[in-house]
């Protein structure tokens, strides 16, 4: 991609970053957890958002589904900040990405031309919807439906980009989540029955499997 058409969605991102706290707010007031308030706008800023949606367009500036994955990027963001401050990923939000994912890659599938990618896209949607269904029904699991409807949803965009970005987005939130909950307990700032937010490493993780993908 070209630095004059990379720099638009950059600002893009910057634009949707000062957007994001204020709709994650709306979601949080009524349910936010006992004990004080995580400032997780700190993390989410313009400049992290910017991040998430350059990233994106170097990585698939070819691709005819990029303002899908920009568009699920931007609701992904409002989830995470969601997760991170009441451990909770509101149907609405999940049901918006979805709905923008399945529509908006429809479309590009049908104006590409490729319809066999529409049906990767549903089949990858299929596949990590399972594979947490079955993880949320293991003994002592902690993974809720909130992360398996979530998982589903972004299992669309990682569909459509093939199975190695499939496999990807479906391995490395949880090997992301594992590492950040060891190195939280070994530096004491959590226990071993303190609950941590799936959807940021979902999220996350499917990120980063887009642009190794």
């Amino acid at each position: 991609m070209s630095a004059a058409a990379l720099v638009p969605v950059t600002l893009l991102g910057a634009l949707v970053g000062l957007v994001v706290p204020p709709l994650a707010r709306r979601f949080t007031t009524a349910s936010i957890r006992p004990g004080p308030r995580r400032d997780t706008r700190a993390w989410l800023s313009p400049v992290v958002a910017a991040v998430v949606f350059g990233g994106l367009a170097v990585a698939r500036a070819d691709d005819p589904a990029l303002p899908v994955l920009l568009a699920v990027a931007a609701v992904g963001l409002v989830l995470a900040v969601v997760d991170l401050a009441c451990l909770r990923l509101p149907d609405p939000l999940v049901l918006a990405a979805g709905v923008l994912a399945l529509v908006g890659l429809t479309g590009a599938a049908l104006l590409a031309g490729t319809p066999g990618r529409l049906v990767n896209a549903l089949v990858g949607a299929a596949v990590a919807g399972a594979a947490h269904v079955l993880l949320a029904l293991l003994p002592r699991s902690r993974l809720g439906f909130g992360d398996v409807k979530l998982a589903a949803v972004l299992g669309l965009p990682l569909g459509w980009l093939g199975r190695d970005a499939l496999l990807t987005g479906l391995l490395l939130p949880h090997l992301l989540h594992g590492g950040l909950a060891l190195g939280l307990l070994a530096a004491r700032r959590v226990r071993r029955d303190t609950l941590l937010p799936l959807g940021p490493a979902l999220l996350a993780g499917a990120w980063l499997a887009v642009l190794l993908g």
